[in-house]
């Protein structure tokens, strides 16, 4: 049964006075609109939304054929058969030579002789089937290139592994930051700029694969070595992907605290494993959700089957870090993997097919039509089962995203321009949904993308 609210976005409408009100209008002008957004007041611009296929996961694709991976790329990052993702993160390996599958191979596999000996990197032009893909993506009009350690190479760590944890002996800092930023000239030479570079990836968590621990004093401290050579090549730091969003606000209090960590760090970044976004980190730089998905048992494509791990999850989280945390970035941890996945994709590399999750729909939805300079716009619902957030690109078009959280549909009317609506929900992946007469049907436990140009 549809509630028959009248619905009204502020998007064209007359300058409004300091109440909230159409400028000449009476402050009780009737029931209050659906949805409305208000241009006058802006929030963060958004740099993207993207993937990370690190820990070797595009040699699933290799198993597929031309034509499949062709497919896959395009649910990546095609703006109109996929998702349209303008991030790519990539794995900075740590794993000495011959490592299987799931480790990844560094590029000074070896003891060099001391963080004083001259370095002796090894470049194979695939670093562990990332290239390839980085390659693709920027086909498609990919300019984001995040690459991330999850930890330096064994011999420069108290534990003498790259794995479980251990932390970076003091003597090997500058040998480490020198390390991270060849690892960026080399996909220079491949033809990619790599915008964006972390030193750890949950310096919080000791993890029995690649990993290394950091203090936020210690993150910070750090910073310092890296931040100057990484800005002679160009590169920008980004730090430092903490376990979870609360323990991420260490890291960047630390940082900020540090007028010299500070001047380097232009991206606070964090994960949502152990504590999710409940908002914003302390710090006026950009801020990403830059890894993350939901616990599960196994491979689900449904759109909304309270397992906390199926499409609707995924859209709630994404509209929550944009909203309540006010990020700039959103990457989604993993683009495809294999087996009991939660991963976008599942691949079958051994029977040579591929499977898509409806959580891969969710972040089309805001990634395919929210592009980077876009900046989000207050926006707000009169029912509060409705989630909703505004972004104004910089074409000029409007892309208002409303998430029905309830089991009733509802009726929005007055939508201003020319619009069209995009359904995402069990039957439907992004399918456009005509705007008549300017009203949207907004229906229970769907995500609504309306673009207004």
């Amino acid at each position: 049964m549809l509630r028959g609210i009248v619905a009204i976005t502020l998007l064209g409408l007359p300058a409004l006075t300091p109440s909230g009100t159409p400028a000449g209008a009476s402050a009780h002008p009737g029931p209050p609109p659906a949805v409305a957004v208000d241009e006058r007041v802006r929030h963060q611009e958004i740099d993207g939304f993207g993937v990370s296929q690190a820990f070797r996961r595009n040699e699933l694709l290799e198993a597929l054929t031309p034509a499949q991976q062709r497919e896959i790329l395009d649910l990546w990052f095609d703006r109109q058969k996929g998702a349209g993702m303008s991030i790519l993160r990539l794995g900075i390996g740590s794993s000495p030579t011959g490592s299987p599958y799931d480790q990844m191979v560094s590029i000074q596999p070896d003891n060099p002789g001391g963080p004083d000996a001259p370095p002796t990197y090894v470049w194979d032009g695939d670093d562990n089937s990332q290239v390839w893909v980085a390659k693709e993506a920027k086909r498609y009009g990919v300019k984001r290139f995040y690459a991330d350690a999850w930890s330096a190479p064994g011999y420069m760590k108290d534990n003498g592994d790259d794995k479980n944890g251990g932390t970076l002996l003091p003597e090997w800092q500058r040998a480490y930051a020198n390390y991270l930023v060849a690892y960026t000239k080399f996909y220079a030479k491949e033809g990619i700029r790599i915008t964006d570079l972390g030193f750890t990836n949950e310096p919080d968590w000791t993890a029995s694969y690649a990993s290394m621990r950091f203090t936020p004093e210690q993150a910070a401290q750090f910073v310092k070595v890296l931040g100057p050579v990484a800005a002679r090549a160009g590169v920008k730091l980004a730090c430092c992907d903490s376990f979870g969003w609360n323990e991420a606000k260490a890291y960047t209090a630390a940082i900020e605290a540090d007028p010299e960590a500070r001047r380097w760090v232009r991206t606070h970044t964090g994960h949502t494993y152990a504590s999710p976004v409940n908002g914003p980190l302390p710090t006026e730089r950009r801020t990403w959700m830059s890894e993350w998905n939901p616990n599960g048992d196994r491979w689900n494509t449904a759109w909304d089957d309270g397992s906390g791990f199926d499409g609707f999850t995924i859209a709630s989280a994404i509209h929550d870090a944009l909203t309540l945390g006010e990020v700039s970035g959103y990457v989604y941890w993993l683009g495809a993997s294999r087996g009991a996945t939660r991963a976008l994709l599942q691949i079958d590399d051994v029977a040579k097919t591929y499977s898509v999750s409806k959580r891969l729909w969710a972040l089309a939805a805001y990634s395919r039509f929210i592009r980077p300079g876009a900046v989000r716009l207050e926006a707000t619902a009169a029912d509060p089962a409705l989630k909703v957030s505004a972004f104004r690109n910089p074409d000029g078009s409007r892309v208002i995203e409303v998430l029905n959280t309830g089991t009733a549909a509802v009726t929005w009317k007055g939508v201003a321009g020319r619009a069209t609506a995009y359904v995402t929900n069990t039957d439907n992946d992004l399918t456009p949904s005509p705007v008549t007469g300017r009203t949207v049907t907004l229906q229970p436990r769907t995500l609504t993308t309306v673009v207004v140009r």
